[in-house]
């Protein structure tokens, strides 16, 4: 017997009032003063966002950026994106200074309708790379919907790529 598993379309769902945690791909190039120098993943990213935001949802944006290799390393900070980011979208974006935990938790309770909060980089957490289940539950309590825009990534079994959907219906 064949089971086919039928993912919805962002244009399938209704984000008003709702919290989407979007997986994107913002590993993008930095030149050694921290700025960007090739936008095109952001880009990419934008008519989802924005597609969202308009619906009156709000976004909690979830990226990886380089090869951290024991925790944060500023280099591979996703701080550095985030005024470039906010100028895209036309939308002063926050950002926390880490994807899990309480204070994490806190930010995400206050976004308002239309907000858009990115999430500090995943690969700081060993268990992105590893696909951790608890790790992958822990970023999925963050939001109602998950929405996976980082297709360059999609083949990895990483925790915010492949683990994350077990915990949305």
């Amino acid at each position: 017997m064949t089971y086919f598993c039928m993912m919805k379309t962002i244009d399938q769902i209704n984000f008003k009032n709702k919290k989407a945690l979007i997986r994107v791909d913002f590993n993008v190039p930095l030149n050694k003063d921290l700025k960007i120098t090739d936008d095109t993943r952001i880009c990419a990213a934008l008519p989802t966002i924005n597609k969202i935001v308009s619906e009156g949802g709000s976004v909690i944006l979830m990226s990886h950026l380089g090869r951290p290799k024991n925790g944060y390393e500023d280099k591979f900070s996703l701080k550095h994106i985030v005024n470039h980011l906010s100028e895209k979208l036309n939308i002063k974006v926050k950002f926390a200074h880490n994807c899990i935990g309480v204070e994490v938790t806190k930010i995400v309770n206050q976004l308002k309708n239309g907000e858009v909060l990115l999430l500090e980089n995943l690969r700081f957490h060993t268990e992105e790379k590893a696909g951790d289940k608890i790790f992958a539950e822990q970023l999925s309590k963050l939001a109602e919907i998950y929405v996976n825009d980082a297709f360059g990534t999609a083949h990895r079994a990483h925790a915010s790529t492949a683990v994350i959907a077990n915990f949305f219906s």
